[in-house]
């Protein structure tokens, strides 16, 4: 099925000033799925079609990404979370689980910080809540830096081989945003499963410090996996994701439970 380009299931709503296109898929409990920077629904075919048969799946294309119109204004986290909130309520979906990959993970943090009645249970991976070295690696701040004066030159010569006014306001999402504060984070109380892969752009110690800070949360980083893990091993990814679902949450407490004289010493 050609998720993302679906002529028989897709559908547009006005939703906070641009007409923002959605796949639904399934019944059952509602899952939103929010895909990354410069994506589409598509790149999140392997986590509709696995759980299309347990819930109702809601998947769209963020503003200027895909089938979503835009602005002449400048894309914003904030901006994004709002249209979703916007598109929950014209489809009379009060709450929902939501799984967020890279730039759909700042979205769902942003979505349970500032609209906690919308979020049910909240899987994000590959989020950051910083643009700079706090958060990535000193690399990946090189790779944006070439990429924003290769935009940046391309859109002086008027060049038309790529829509480099679209990547200029892309690449100003990766680079210059978002700034969520820490202590947002406290704010949180949906059960929260934080994910990356080991090999991230995202650096090891920002995801666990998110996991850190998100009261009733889980943590999850994939073995030799990079920022793509949803999209190079989905078996696995959505094995874990549906695991969170089904199962409740351990509240830290419980993790102390092992340690019983029961487990040392058999009766006699």
């Amino acid at each position: 099925m050609p998720y993302g380009d679906n002529s028989s299931n897709g559908k547009y709503l006005m939703v906070n000033g641009i007409n923002m296109y959605y796949e639904t898929y399934g019944s059952g409990q509602p899952l939103i799925i929010i895909h990354g920077n410069g994506g589409s629904i598509s790149e999140m075919s392997n986590q509709i079609s696995y759980f299309t048969n347990n819930y109702k799946i809601i998947a769209a294309d963020n503003r200027e990404h895909g089938k979503s119109s835009g602005n002449n204004e400048r894309i914003t986290y904030e901006q994004m979370a709002l249209d979703w909130v916007m598109l929950l309520d014209r489809l009379n979906i009060d709450s929902a689980y939501i799984i967020g990959w890279s730039d759909g993970g700042i979205l769902g943090l942003l979505l349970a910080i500032h609209y906690p009645e919308k979020v049910k249970k909240l899987v994000i991976c590959g989020a950051n809540l910083e643009p700079d070295t706090s958060a990535v690696y000193n690399w990946t701040i090189d790779w944006l830096n070439e990429m924003n004066k290769t935009i940046d030159d391309n859109i002086q010569k008027n060049d038309t081989t790529e829509n480099w006014p679209l990547l200029k306001k892309y690449f100003d999402l990766l680079s210059n945003q978002p700034h969520i504060p820490l202590e947002d984070l406290h704010r949180i109380h949906a059960p929260t499963l934080v994910m990356s892969g080991d090999r991230d752009v995202i650096r090891e110690e920002h995801t666990v410090k998110i996991y850190q800070n998100i009261p009733n949360s889980s943590l999850c980083i994939f073995p030799s996996s990079t920022h793509n893990v949803p999209i190079d091993d989905p078996h696995l990814f959505n094995w874990i994701v549906e695991r969170f679902f089904d199962e409740p949450f351990i509240p830290e407490d419980n993790a102390k439970e092992f340690l019983n004289e029961e487990i040392y010493f058999e009766d006699e």
